[in-house]
């Protein structure tokens, strides 16, 4: 099953994503969560946390489980 993550501006980077799920503690520890945890966007691994996602991506994270982006109306 998805959870979904509704934003409310164009994009969200997976570092900004990753905080706002709770999946870090602080912004800091995304470079090495991402080292840590594979991390799969639309099905292909990716650890930049820079990286944008939009709405209608997938992301799944080990453990974690799977995220869809969804636009908050």
């Amino acid at each position: 099953m998805q959870t979904e993550v509704f934003i409310t501006s164009e994009y969200i980077t997976l570092g900004q994503f990753l905080k706002y799920e709770n999946l870090i503690e602080s912004g800091g520890s995304v470079k090495f969560f991402l080292e840590e945890i594979p991390v799969f966007i639309n099905g292909e691994q990716d650890n930049r946390r820079g990286r944008k996602l939009y709405p209608g991506d997938i992301v799944s994270i080990e453990e974690f489980g799977e995220f869809i982006i969804l636009i908050q109306k």
